[in-house]
């Protein structure tokens, strides 16, 4: 018979560690939950038990669950000063429980992790690289599209440098986003809509539930309630009758 190969948890590494408020907080203090109340709880859920530990710094115990401390316990505060908290190696039962078991982790606070810290830096900066190179290669009708999710309307009047400038302060800015929005297809169709409606190739209701020709008002699509209208024409655009529409709207913008 085989043996099931038993899973092996993260090694804890006993270091020195610091804590930061999240958000960019930095107040001159601030106490953390160190004790579990009835109004305002502290607790963290073992998965392998499947139960509920109820948690406390104490400064003369060594774990951090209330189950585990025995005797008399010293309670402990936790106080970031100017937004950090940095904790001795010695302190354990203070370091896991704001490492692995405080529910607010993540929330409220963090642990600094050099080595991560770097990764997500690295990750951030390929980004910028990746959108920047873009920004820089696309044509100007894509970039005019892309630039009109952020400032709509407003991108018929700019220049064809303008655009671009703008398109590149875009993409450093947020290049995630602009990465995101630059390889969504339906961009591009959105932008021949909205040009359609400004140059009165297409019109729209006055509530902006239908979408009719502007030469002779003859109904062309119903846009779905609660959706953006250029977005629910661009959708329209790929479908049998839309393709037809979009390709006359293209002859008529050129």
């Amino acid at each position: 018979m085989s043996k099931t190969k038993e899973i092996q948890a993260p090694k804890w590494e006993i270091k020195d560690r610091t804590y930061f408020l999240t958000n960019g907080l930095e107040p001159l203090t601030f106490t953390l939950q160190s004790k579990h109340h009835v109004n305002s709880s502290l607790l963290w859920f073992d998965e392998t038990l499947g139960s509920q530990k109820e948690l406390r710094y104490a400064t003369n115990q060594n774990s951090p669950f209330v189950e585990e401390q025995k005797g008399e316990a010293t309670l402990g505060h936790i106080v970031f000063s100017n937004g950090t908290l940095s904790v001795s190696k010695k302190l354990q039962n203070l370091q896991k429980l704001l490492s692995l078991y405080h529910p607010k982790k993540g929330i409220l606070y963090s642990e600094f992790q050099p080595i991560l810290d770097a990764e997500e830096d690295l990750d951030i900066i390929g980004y910028e690289i990746d959108a920047l190179n873009a920004a820089q290669n696309i044509e100007i009708d894509h970039a005019e599209a892309i630039l009109r999710v952020e400032k709509g309307s407003a991108v018929s009047s700019m220049s064809s440098k303008e655009v671009k400038r703008d398109l590149l302060i875009m993409a450093k800015r947020n290049p995630q986003a602009f990465l995101a929005i630059a390889n969504d297809e339906n961009v591009g169709l959105r932008n021949v809509a909205i040009k359609a409606v400004e140059e009165n190739i297409l019109k729209m209701s006055d509530d902006q539930r239908t979408v009719h020709w502007s030469s002779n008002d003859r109904k062309l699509m119903n846009v779905p309630f609660d959706e953006n209208p250029y977005s629910a024409i661009a959708a329209w655009f790929k479908t049998d009758e839309g393709v037809e529409v979009f390709k006359q709207i293209e002859k008529k913008l050129q």
